[in-house]
């Protein structure tokens, strides 16, 4: 969709939409003059301008536009960045469910008091252009009402700025949708030699992209990863992905991300309802990947990689099984008790292989690691498990500042202790108290001392069954903005 910024008149056909604050109902009156009154008359009965509440006026007496579509903003002091995306977003919901081929976002009038016009102007384009995201290519035939018509918006606004602030906002709604573009896709379209595929096309951006195959994992000493992968025809990729946008030679941030492109449990098979699910299993590596894509299209002044462990997890004769005990890249033993329990045995290698190759400045792995951090936190924020209190501190900021939220989980000893094996060096579940710690537990092993460290577990926050304002249901994207936002507070001068 095209997204315009313009200080033209509000045009005289075709769609309006136009925010209005709870207590502040100047960019209605702009309008309303044409109208005699009659958009104010109509928003009497029923509009109380509450956040994303919407007033569709078909055919407004007194103007010739098709529609007015009146927007709540809630209470203007209250009015925060992420608002205006949401607002932005709410608008597109709404225009996309029409036959509009074209709207106006009218902004002349909607000053909100803690925000400058400028980021209102772009964080509603911004909103926009999220909400209209759409994941439809296997979808042959489609009913012309089902095909949306709305192809551009132009935001009105007097500022001079918005334009230029869009333009960085924009390389990160690419990455954003890279991601929901890699969690959507099927399974027999994405496994680790395509996804693989999809990973060098970044080399078009700058970034350098380097694919280690079973060989090569083999040769350094990848256990862990590797068994999972051993019951699938696909063979197992690791990718490392870096942009060194930043100072030369300053050791990077380095992301890591689980990347199974099908979780069937292996030999520890899962229930068959919901298993079509598991095709978003690698939702880690996809925020990673379209991290560093958001990065290296905004030309992010920092050093960061960005590595993904991608493996299939199948229940052939050859696969894992429960009882099997593999050695990891560190050295270190695992005894598998539940082949279910891919993920963490995935990012163990990753992890050290991604300390061993770059000595990072932090690691900051995501993976929709366990079923347990949805019984703890839904779908409203990601597990972040860490003893870094000041990592703790930037990446929950991140996340208020992006809507990528996170709430920090448990992380001792105690969980340590739980993963202790009588016939290995740990075993690769802990029981079912504590699930999401013992599993963040069990990556810390293979964390080496003195490193900063976070684990993300975004098991609720990579998919949604809903539409939310800035996000359709599917695949949500989440951690891109989350990371990006990280990076650009902490690591870019």
């Amino acid at each position: 969709m095209q997204i315009a910024f313009t200080k033209s008149a509000l045009p005289k056909t075709g769609a309006v939409v136009i925010p209005v604050f709870e207590d502040d109902d100047s960019a209605l009156k702009a309008v309303d003059e044409a109208a005699g009154g009659a958009l104010a008359k109509a928003a009497a009965a029923e509009f109380k301008a509450k956040k994303n509440q919407t007033l569709d006026i078909i055919a407004p007496r007194g103007l010739d536009n098709s529609r007015v579509i009146l927007i709540g903003a809630g209470k203007s002091k209250a009015f925060k960045p992420l608002d205006a995306e949401s607002l932005g977003g709410t608008a597109a919901a709404r225009l996309l469910s029409t036959r509009e081929k074209s709207a106006s976002i009218w902004l002349q009038g909607f000053d909100a008091p803690g925000v400058g016009a400028d980021e209102v102007a772009a964080r509603i384009a911004f909103g926009a252009l999220l909400r209209s995201y759409r994941f439809d290519k296997y979808r042959t035939k489609l009913e012309k009402d089902q095909k949306p018509a709305l192809t551009r918006i132009s935001i009105h606004t007097a500022s001079t700025k918005a334009k230029t602030l869009f333009a960085d906002l924009q390389k990160i709604a690419d990455g954003v949708f890279l991601t929901r573009d890699l969690v959507s896709e099927p399974p027999n379209v994405l496994y680790p030699e395509s996804f693989a595929a999809r990973c060098k096309e970044l080399e078009a951006l700058g970034v350098k992209v380097t694919v280690l195959g079973v060989k090569e994992m083999t040769k350094l000493g990848m256990g862990s990863l590797l068994g999972v992968g051993q019951g699938s025809a696909k063979e197992p990729k690791l990718v490392a992905m870096e942009w060194m946008g930043g100072k030369k030679g300053d050791a990077p941030v380095a992301f890591v991300g689980k990347g199974v492109t099908f979780d069937t449990g292996g030999i520890s098979l899962k229930p068959g309802p919901g298993m079509e699910d598991m095709k978003w299993d690698m939702g880690g590596a996809g925020a990673v990947t379209g991290a560093i894509a958001a990065l290296a299209g905004r030309k992010a002044k920092a050093n960061v990689v960005g590595v993904i462990g991608l493996v299939e997890n199948m229940p052939d004769g050859a696969a894992q099984r429960p009882g099997d005990i593999t050695t990891s890249m560190s050295g270190q033993t695992i005894e598998i008790l539940n082949t279910d329990a891919e993920g963490r045995l995935v990012l163990a290698d990753a992890i050290w292989w991604t300390q061993e190759t770059y000595k990072p400045k932090a690691v900051v792995d995501l993976a929709t690691l366990t079923g347990a951090i949805l019984i703890s936190l839904a779908h409203e924020y990601a597990g972040l498990f860490t003893q870094d209190d000041a990592l703790a501190s930037e990446l929950a900021h991140a996340g208020a500042a992006t809507g990528d939220r996170v709430w920090r989980m448990p992380l001792d000893k105690a969980h340590y202790e739980m993963i202790k094996s009588d016939v290995a060096d740990m075993k690769n579940i802990g029981g079912k108290e504590g699930g999401s710690s013992t599993a963040a537990a069990f990556i810390g092993k293979f964390v080496k001392e003195g490193q900063a460290w976070a684990h993300l577990d975004i098991a609720g926050m990579a998919w949604s069954k809903k539409d939310a304002p800035t996000c359709p249901k599917g695949g949500t994207g989440y951690g891109v903005r989350l990371l990006d936002e990280w990076v650009r507070a902490n690591y870019e001068g």
